[in-house]
Formats: C-alpha cells, sequence, structure tokens
C-alpha cells in the first residue's frame, strides 16, 4: 500500500473577481431583460407572421401552426443559452447595459447547457412571484449581487463598462 492521504487533496485556483464590477448590476440586469424581452416578442412576431403567410399558401392548412405558438416560449431558453454561452457571454440586452457572464471560479464564459439551466430556474422562479422574490433577495443581500439562480449554476454577472 502506498501512504497517501485520503481523500485525496486537490489545489484550485480561483479567480478572484474585483468586487467594484458587480456594483449596479441588478439594476442593469432589469433593464436588460426588459431588452430582451422585447428582442424575443420580435422573433414571436416574426414566426406568427410566417404561420400567417404560410396559412394563405397553404389555404388555411398552415394556421394549425398557431396551436404551437406557445411552444415560443423555448426560445426564451435557447435564445440565453446560445448568447450566454456563445463567445460574447451576453444576451443582446447585456450587452446593451454594459453586462457579461463569466464563471466565478475561471473567469471565464460559462457552458450553452448552464446557460439553459440558468434560464429554466428564471422562468420557474418568475412563474411563483414568493420564489423569485427570495431570489431578488438574496442578490440584494449579497456584496456580489448574485441571485440563487446564479449560485446553482455557478454564474457571475459582472460590468464590462
Amino acid at each position: 500500500m502506498v501512504n497517501r492521504p485520503y481523500p485525496p487533496t486537490i489545489e484550485y485556483n480561483t479567480y478572484q473577481v474585483d468586487t467594484r464590477l458587480t456594483e449596479g448590476v441588478i439594476a442593469r440586469r432589469f433593464w436588460s431583460y426588459l431588452i430582451d424581452l422585447f428582442v424575443i416578442a420580435l422573433w414571436v412576431v416574426l414566426i406568427s407572421i410566417g404561420i400567417f403567410f404560410l396559412g394563405i399558401i397553404t389555404l388555411g392548412l398552415g394556421w394549425g401552426l398557431f396551436f404551437a405558438l406557445p411552444l415560443t416560449a423555448l426560445i426564451f431558453i435557447v435564445y440565453n443559452a446560445v448568447t450566454i454561452g456563445g463567445p460574447n457571454q451576453a444576451t443582446v440586452g447585456m450587452r446593451i447595459m454594459g453586462l457579461r457572464v463569466i464563471d466565478p471560479a475561471t473567469g471565464r464564459g460559462v457552458s450553452m447547457l448552464a446557460a439553459a439551466v440558468h434560464a429554466l430556474f428564471f422562468y420557474v422562479a418568475i412563474s411563483t412571484f414568493l420564489l423569485w422574490l427570495c431570489d431578488v433577495l438574496v442578490g440584494f443581500l449579497r456584496n456580489d449581487g448574485r441571485f440563487i439562480r446564479d449560485l446553482l449554476t455557478g454564474m457571475m454577472i459582472i460590468r464590462v463598462d
């Protein structure tokens, strides 16, 4: 037998985030969310127009796709996964408001899966007012402004300007 400590110790180099980068993030997140709502609403309107014209071309058969329009709620999750998990590390609203999403342990971007789960947590929390209130309250009480969903998915929102 080899004399080794059990369990093995692992040394992680942690990335230190300057607290000045998280000042004012909560207000910017609110405005960026409103901008993102507008962007996604624009997509839903474009899809609706496309379904309308498809219905005209197919003599009314394409209008049956309007019943699938509630599935466009998945656009929110895909939108967040692609934009936050992508090279810009931010949604359109976040980029306009000067925000970026990082992994606080490494300082690098987050994966698309983590971004999708983060969006799913947000929409579950916002569907119940009490859960959303607790989520936001934690953000106001923490120095770094991280909400519960940020802590669960290992994300941090920072300013880039």
